[in-house]
């Protein structure tokens, strides 16, 4: 971990409302550096929350979580910078509560603009967590400090139905309207 570095300051704009959080980068260098590349960039200004996750649509999952993930993902010609190593919640001590920021991704260093935030304590995506079946966790990096009503107003948007035959892991999570982001920059 770098020497101390205050908290840093964000304000997203959505389409419902705003956000407010606060990053750590004396804890987490490496993901909050990647994150501010894509705010400062202007990047994110394309983005929105595209996916839910609650406790009643996740049928293919044993392992519950209740999150809202946003980014770049249903931008087609966003651009994506190289993925970033993985900093373990074991490492930054940063853990999944309510209302933390962590960086979404499928194997372990493979984070790029995707990041969700947690409704509720989610342990099981800390780092030998049992979300996803490498036990590695996610990469937590900061904190929503102001908006989580706009978050779980979020959370409970309308989303596509699930497919019986179709237990892919986003079957229905995805919002049939995307809560999209009007700015995202530093305060």
């Amino acid at each position: 971990m770098g020497a101390y570095a205050a908290p840093i300051n964000l304000s997203l704009s959505t389409t419902e409302g705003e956000i407010r959080f606060e990053l750590y980068p004396d804890k987490a260098p490496i993901t909050v550096a990647n994150f501010l590349k894509y705010v400062d960039a202007g990047h994110f200004e394309k983005g929105s929350f595209y996916r839910v996750v609650r406790l009643d649509n996740q049928v293919q999952n044993s392992v519950k979580i209740e999150v809202i993930q946003g980014g770049l993902a249903n931008v087609t010609d966003a651009e994506t910078l190289d993925p970033v190593p993985l900093e373990r919640t074991s490492e930054t001590g940063i853990v999944h509560q309510h209302g933390t920021i962590s960086m979404a991704r499928s194997a372990p260093d493979s984070g790029t603009s995707e990041f969700f935030i947690c409704i509720n304590d989610q342990p099981s995506l800390d780092f030998g967590g049992k979300r996803n079946p490498d036990s590695q966790g996610f990469a937590a990096f900061g904190r929503v400090v102001e908006g989580m009503d706009v978050v779980i107003r979020i959370q409970k948007g309308e989303t596509d139905k699930p497919e019986a035959e179709n237990l892919e892991c986003t079957s229905g999570q995805m919002l049939l309207e995307p809560v999209t982001f009007l700015s995202f920059v530093r305060e």
